[in-house]
């Protein structure tokens, strides 16, 4: 029997059981749970909190809701009197895609830009300094009184989304790409909004030949399996990693999805699904600092989630395209290509305008917290 015939053939027999009333009846449950979940989950506040604590746990509620690498949520915070911290979980690295942990300091980048526009939003006036000692490295976020603000990109927290689908290959207006540019700049930081397409196909050979390169790996394949969530089940029991349906894919028992995921996760496929990605999109944002330490990829951080919020504001999708910044030899390679003459290309995001994909979920806040 060829390979061909016998995917059909197992596809069939998984399907035939899928179909049965009672995988549907606990399908359709989970379902109802995950959907419930996301409501609870990607929203603002229905009241403000007068009481300090609470409104505190409600400023991390936000910084959550940032992106992360593989959707670990890496990060984890602390109470002050005046103040909240920020501390890496390193318990949720992903040491073989990320071995120096520098999309881990890029996501606590991405909460502590989500909390100080919520902190406004909430009449604190939020200044973040990055601190490292032996006691670790860390975001230390003193928080003022200040006039509310409630300003477009605090509005865009909950329609924020990592958007893998296919874009609808229109170009976004002069106006529109200044306002991007100017979220997403920042001292430190470089961004560079690519929407020519020579220059969008010269990205997609860097993409394509990270991607080739770690899809060899069985190590970065075997950690990525580990973060997809196949099920509403799964996704809705552990709260974080990378759902199935918020890629466009169909939301299988973790049995069956790790089985797709061996015969259909091959290097053509994932390449050509890049082509397509890339061949939809309005254009790549790529973001750059000055220096390669920690203190500018958390900046980094920052600067993308203002500009993922600007985006989302006016209804433009975002998703990463990071393969030409994870692979070492290729990172090199793509800064020459850049132009840089010192510091790091630390991401690369494609924009465009498409449709909204089911969200991912988030863990509680309580799960969240270190003691004082």
């Amino acid at each position: 029997m060829s390979t061909l015939n016998r995917r059909r053939r197992f596809l069939g027999q998984s399907l035939a059981v899928l179909g049965s009333t009672a995988a549907l009846s606990a399908c359709g449950r989970a379902g109802e749970g995950y959907e419930q979940a996301v409501s609870q989950t990607w929203r603002h506040a229905q009241a403000l909190p007068t009481e300090r604590e609470a409104l505190l746990l409600e400023l991390i509620r936000y910084a959550a809701m940032a992106p992360s690498s593989h959707n670990t949520q890496c990060w984890q915070f602390r109470l002050g009197a005046h103040s909240l911290t920020l501390l890496p979980d390193l318990s949720r690295r992903c040491p073989v895609v990320d071995p120096d942990d520098h999309h881990l300091f890029v996501s606590l980048g991405c909460a502590a830009e989500n909390l100080a526009q919520a902190a406004l939003a909430h009449g604190l006036r939020a200044e973040a300094e990055f601190k490292a000692s032996d006691g670790g490295a860390r975001i230390e976020v003193a928080l003022a009184p200040t006039a509310a603000q409630r300003s477009a990109l605090f509005e865009a927290i909950p329609q924020r989304q990592s958007t893998r689908g296919l874009y609808d290959g229109q170009a976004l207006s002069a106006a529109e790409l200044q306002l991007l540019q100017q979220a997403g700049s920042a001292p430190g930081v470089q961004l560079r909004l690519l929407t020519e397409k020579p220059a969008l196909e010269q990205v997609l050979e860097f993409v394509v030949q990270g991607n080739t390169v770690q899809m060899r790996d069985a190590g970065f394949v075997d950690e990525l399996k580990a973060w997809l969530r196949f099920s509403d089940a799964e996704a809705l029991a552990l709260r974080d990693g990378l759902f199935a349906r918020s890629s466009g894919n169909p939301a299988v028992p973790r049995w069956l999805g790790s089985r797709l995921f061996s015969l259909f996760f091959t290097e053509k496929a994932e390449n050509d699904k890049y082509a397509a990605h890339v061949r939809s999109s309005a254009g790549i944002a790529v973001f750059s600092t000055e220096s390669d330490d920690a203190a500018h990829w958390v900046q980094a951080g920052r600067a993308f989630e203002r500009f993922a919020l600007q985006a989302t504001a006016l209804g433009v999708r975002t998703a990463h395209l990071n393969q030409p910044v994870e692979v070492p030899a290729l990172r090199s390679e793509f800064s020459r290509w850049l132009g840089l003459s010192g510091g790091r290309p630390d991401l690369v995001i494609r924009f465009g305008r498409g449709p909204l994909m089911p969200p991912s979920l988030r863990r509680p806040v309580s799960s969240l917290m270190v003691p004082s």
